[in-house]
């Protein structure tokens, strides 16, 4: 219920007459400076736009600063300036001077902005070479799990369980993540990326003695995924504190890595293991992981400090977050689709007829589609939306093969399939720290990419085994290259709803803070915390309103 207000005094002429938010019955007769912090917060609650009275009525009034000082110097309102509440309020108000809030209420300071460059670009550099030699390296686990179905190397073991090594060192990667973070936060970016180093050295040289398959599981899968894990945890949200502008770009070169690293191993593995055999072929994968990591550990700066990151392992307030619930819910569907994509390609190959090495040079030419893919998908997220990029590179992700595999018979449509189908396969690496910045805003970063990589382990875990069940049930890849298919197509429409949402969290900051138009740079650096609170629960109820509008998210 608004009151009208009348100045008596110099200020009449410059205020007028105006609406103000009706105070509760409680804080009448009580002026802003009176008002003790219980009453503030009591007003905020039951009106978020009363801090924003003020900067309205100077908008409106610009003459209104020799009434601020006039009122300073005076102390609180003299006796001639006079409230006239409207008829149904009986009981006299005092006004309110927004301008001074309670001392002991002091705003969260914003993080400094991002160099954009600098130093940032060695980081890069260096967090696509532990991409390389840990997710890269891992691809290459395509062509092991060939030669192992081919050579009936471990006596005794089945299909199923030499998937799910694979499938186990990615699902410990993620697994170990909240570890990796709380290491992060006690002792330091390299102490965490050191540790990596010596596990997966340790995994590689260990798989070198393997007898069982049981060694196997140990070593090349849960002490290998340990070793990734404390690497790609600690470097993960490097790339992003270095760049504003540009973030996306220098997250896509980054994650290119693993693309580079699986196109080169999987070729010098399936190189090394006829000529120089299996525990060879590990042991100098484990000396020039171990050498090219350390190098990059002891290079790579983050920014931790400067920020303020939160470095929480598991903050389980961002499971009351919508729109976080859909990032996860992208990432489940497209570790779905992509494990078995990655693993599978090679021994499909072979499933129609292809040679060893014919194998081999698909999984390379998978990795080589990825690293080529990568920096331009991150280039154009700074230019259309990150959000918008993530979700029609995902679907088209899931077009490609639903369309291309499904009808790949010959070498050369397998090819053309692989190049094509790995530029975007791996949309979700790319684009998943810069989208989660969005989401949850950069402080937030660690503890929600450590939630995310916790939560993908069961996909991660049963996505290979799950295919090749299909396989065995069916015969045939059919059934496994629809489920591929259309688990990107589900991980596409969580990303849309994640879009509509931000588009309508961008409306609410544009109509609570006159910002200009506002982008991810001017959210993180200009909008206050508190509007981006107010901005975001609004936006969830608008979830389905903005799901076919366009606007760079």
């Amino acid at each position: 219920m608004p009151f009208r207000a009348n100045l008596n005094s110099a200020s009449t002429s410059a205020f007028g007459s105006f609406d103000a938010p009706f105070l509760p019955m409680t804080h009448y007769g009580k002026t802003a400076r009176s008002l003790s912090t219980e009453d503030w917060k009591c007003i905020t609650c039951e009106d978020d736009t009363l801090f924003h009275l003020r900067s309205e009525m100077n908008h409106n009034n610009p003459s209104t600063d020799h009434v601020d000082k006039e009122k300073d110097q005076n102390g609180d309102l003299s006796a001639s300036e006079t409230i006239v509440p409207d008829e149904k309020l009986s009981s006299p108000v005092a006004p309110l001077n927004t301008e001074q809030a309670p001392n002991d209420v002091a705003p969260t300071p914003e993080p400094p902005a991002a160099p954009n460059g600098g130093y940032g670009w060695v980081c890069v550099a260096c967090v696509a070479m532990i991409n390389a030699h840990t997710w890269g390296l891992n691809s290459s686990y395509g062509v092991f799990l060939a030669y192992y179905l081919a050579n009936n190397v471990f006596p005794g073991a089945s299909r199923l369980e030499f998937a799910f090594v694979g499938s186990l060192s990615i699902a410990c990667a993620l697994l170990v993540s909240p570890v990796a973070t709380i290491f992060t936060r006690k002792f330091g970016t390299k102490t965490t990326l050191f540790t990596g180093v010596a596990l997966e050295t340790a995994s590689l040289i260990g798989a070198s003695f393997a007898s069982q398959i049981w060694h196997l599981f140990l070593s090349q899968g849960v002490c290998f995924g340990f070793g990734m894990g404390f690497l790609f945890v600690g470097s993960v949200g490097i790339v992003p504190q270095w760049f504003t502008t540009r973030r996306s770009l220098a997250n896509g070169i980054a994650t290119a890595g693993s693309g580079l690293g699986g196109l080169v191993y999987s070729l010098a593995t399936g190189a090394m293991i006829p000529s120089i055999g299996l525990a060879w072929a590990f042991r100098v994968l484990g000396i020039v992981a171990f050498v090219v990591n350390a190098v990059c550990a002891l290079l790579v700066k983050d920014r931790n400090k400067a920020i303020g990151s939160s470095q929480l392992a598991f903050d389980v307030q961002l499971f009351k977050r919508t729109e976080y619930l859909l990032l996860l819910g992208y990432g489940w569907f497209s570790m779905l689709a992509y494990v078995v994509l990655l693993f599978s390609l090679a021994n499909f190959a072979r499933s129609i007829g292809l040679t060893a090495s014919q194998a081999s040079t698909v999984s390379a030419i998978l990795n080589l589609g990825q690293a080529i893919g990568r920096p331009p998908i991150g280039y154009f997220s700074d230019n259309i939306g990150r959000i918008n990029m993530a979700t029609l590179m995902t679907f088209v992700s899931g077009v490609f093969a639903l369309v291309i595999w499904t009808n790949a018979k010959s070498y050369g449509v397998l090819i053309f399939y692989a190049i094509i189908g790995g530029t975007v396969a791996g949309t979700f690496w790319t684009t998943i720290a810069p989208v989660t910045a969005e989401v949850v805003g950069l402080r937030n970063v660690p503890s929600a990419l450590s939630i995310c990589w916790l939560v993908l382990v069961i996909p991660c875990t049963f996505s290979e085994p799950i295919g090749l069940e299909i396989v065995a049930y069916e015969g045939g890849y059919l059934g496994a290259q629809l489920f591929t298919g259309f688990m990107y197509v589900g991980a596409a429409a969580c990303a849309l709803l994640l879009r509509s949402w931000k588009i309508a969290e961008v409306d609410e900051i544009e109509g609570l803070q006159d910002v200009g138009n506002v982008d991810a740079v001017t959210i993180e650096t200009k909008v206050a915390e508190s509007v981006k609170e107010v901005a975001r629960k609004t936006a969830r109820k608008r979830l389905l309103g903005c799901i076919w509008r366009w606007k760079k998210v």
